[in-house]
């Protein structure tokens, strides 16, 4: 199974990059790991939220395939224990899941075309974050779980 981890305008503060890039080279022991950034043309953030949400979905559709899983880092998702989303990540994998894209929206959310395409929410928290945090959290959250099933030692309970 491939992961993708699809976001919305660049990273802005190079601390952020720098802890994702180091999870990311960790997950690569597990699983298929990649990130893909949206550019959002600087006229569009002149514009309303919603207009800013409709331009992008616009493009999250054109980055995702018919067939991908599409999971979305939502504040009104569910929330998961890491164990528990240890066992998420593992049954998508033993249903034979292509490609998980995990998507983290810009800072209005999204739109109603993604919310519908969307197959499922998840939320990393009750507490709000910057959509650049959310970013590092997720990555760790991601490498947290695959050691979990793994039976690695960086998960204590």
């Amino acid at each position: 199974m491939k992961i993708l981890l699809l976001q919305i305008d660049k990273t802005q503060d190079s601390y952020i990059t720098e802890g994702i890039e180091i999870y990311a080279k960790r997950l690569k022991n597990y699983a298929t790991f990649e990130t893909s950034t949206i550019n959002v043309p600087k006229a569009v953030r002149q514009r309303s939220h919603n207009e800013q949400k409709q331009e992008e979905a616009k493009l999250i559709m054109a980055a995702i395939l018919p067939e991908d899983q599409l999971i979305l880092l939502d504040e009104k998702g569910k929330e998961y224990s890491s164990v528990e989303f240890s066992n998420f990540i593992s049954q998508k994998q033993n249903a034979s899941v292509k490609r998980l894209v995990f998507l983290i929206g810009g800072p209005f959310g999204f739109s109603d075309v993604i919310y519908k395409r969307a197959n499922s929410k998840i939320s990393l928290s009750q507490m709000t974050f910057s959509h650049q945090m959310v970013r590092l959290f997720f990555v760790e959250q991601l490498y947290r779980a695959y050691t979990i099933l793994k039976g690695e030692k960086y998960h204590h309970e």
